[in-house]
């Protein structure tokens, strides 16, 4: 099947709006020290203007508030959203509430999605996505809290830290164990727990490179202990031990959308690098001129080109196939896309010298989110370890013969042998 990544004119009007509307309308809101409220009001008549060019929310369908588009025109358009850090929130589609109404479109009820989804679409609500615990990160099979049925609840204990937004959110998707009795990927379940349901204790934010001092009035990486936390049964998402199935629905076009994203994010500071490479002067003449800034120009636009490719082929396949097929093409962008980010960023910082160190230029909040990139959705070594399965899925085991075989030397000098005879025979 040919690859085709081509979209209609109108679409490609919609993008080039977007363009515009993200670099005169949005980006300046990042010069701003802004609370998470303030950034409600300023992003609000934004918000307004993108539904009303039919971009909003795009990721879902168009009978649950979205627009349909597909992962190829979901990657054309998150590339743009990426260069600013507010941009997802004002089209509707930032994580981790883009991921997770995906996850009740697809699983939910309808009377859960009257609940939670329609308010989540309209911004009237925020969400978290609560797997990761202390004990249990890039092997979710370790996973240890336990909900508990009784009756018609469930009775839910466990402790779970990195549970992004987690602090400010209306509603927890808690993954937790349902049946210990059997293998962990038929045994566990998700739940929908509201926040301030009695026995959610949010400890704090955990501070990281960068964000020290999270207060929990903001969004950051919850630590959460919850104890004896009673839901209804009705809560559940899916069926019961369903969880690593729906787990991988929202978390492949969640890899994906990230990736999509960094190739924005990449763009944004290849062209500062290039920027500063023909304006700055150093002995004598300006950067771009030495060599060593002309290897990172071309090795970075090489670089991010093949990125862009690899992810364009992805979200296709995805459209054609499915996120279950295109598995591998997920898993190879996740953490080659990790790599390009973080040295896109890193060779824009050298050459700003000092002053890409500093706060002044969004260059050095940019390098500390593109470091946790290689971490938060299965760190590099899961994904490189998922590529070399599914590729060596296409292998069969040879036995090694015990005697001796002629090797392939041998066989081209008797092969040689037998020509040369043949030929002098008929001379």
């Amino acid at each position: 099947m040919a690859w085709d990544f081509s979209t209609e004119p109108d679409f490609e009007a919609k993008l080039e709006w977007m363009r515009g509307f993200v670099r005169d309308e949005i980006m300046p809101l990042e010069t701003l020290d802004l609370s998470p409220e303030q950034i409600g009001r300023a992003t609000a008549p934004l918000k307004e203007e993108v539904k009303k060019q039919g971009l909003w929310a795009a990721h879902l369908d168009p009978d649950l508030g979205g627009q349909g588009f597909g992962q190829l025109k979901l990657g054309l358009m998150h590339e743009i959203l990426g260069e600013c850090y507010y941009a997802p929130q004002v089209f509707g589609n930032n994580a981790p509430d883009s991921g997770n109404a995906e996850l009740i479109a697809i699983a939910g009820s309808d009377e859960q999605k009257a609940q939670w989804l329609r308010p989540l679409l309209d911004g009237e609500i925020r969400s978290a996505f609560s797997m990761t615990e202390p004990g249990a990160g890039a092997d979710p099979t370790l996973i240890k809290t336990r909900a508990e049925r009784v009756g018609d609840e469930y009775v839910i204990n466990g402790h779970k830290w990195f549970t992004s937004n987690g602090s400010i959110a209306d509603i927890l998707i808690v993954m937790a164990v349902t049946n210990p009795d059997v293998h962990p990927y038929q045994g566990m379940s998700m739940i929908v727990v509201p926040r301030t349901a009695p026995g959610v204790n949010v400890l704090r934010n955990i501070p990281t490179m960068g964000e020290h001092d999270v207060p929990l009035d903001h969004s950051g990486h919850a630590e959460i202990i919850y104890s004896d936390v009673r839901v209804p049964v009705t809560n559940r998402l899916g069926d019961e031990g369903q969880a690593f199935v729906l787990a991988q629905k929202r978390l492949g076009p969640g890899r994906i959308h990230h990736v999509m994203r960094w190739i924005g994010q990449s763009n944004r500071a290849f062209r500062m690098l290039c920027e500063r490479a023909v304006s700055r002067v150093a002995f004598g003449e300006p950067l771009a001129r030495k060599q060593t800034i002309q290897n990172w120009i071309a090795d970075s636009a090489t670089e991010i080109h093949a990125l862009r490719l690899m992810t364009l082929h992805a979200a296709w396949k995805m459209d054609q196939e499915g996120s279950s097929a295109a598995r591998k093409e997920i898993s190879m962008i996740k953490f080659w896309g990790g790599k390009v980010l973080h040295d896109a960023i890193d060779r824009a910082i050298q050459v700003h010298g000092s002053l890409g160190y500093t706060t002044d230029l969004p260059l050095e909040a940019m390098y500390r989110a593109a470091r946790a990139g290689r971490i938060y959705d299965g760190p590099d070594e899961v994904h490189r370890m998922t590529v070399a399965r599914q590729i060596l899925k296409g292998y069969d085991a040879h036995d090694v013969p015990t005697e001796h075989v002629p090797t392939r030397r041998e066989d081209a000098q008797r092969k040689f042998a037998w020509l040369l005879e043949q030929a002098t025979a008929n001379l």
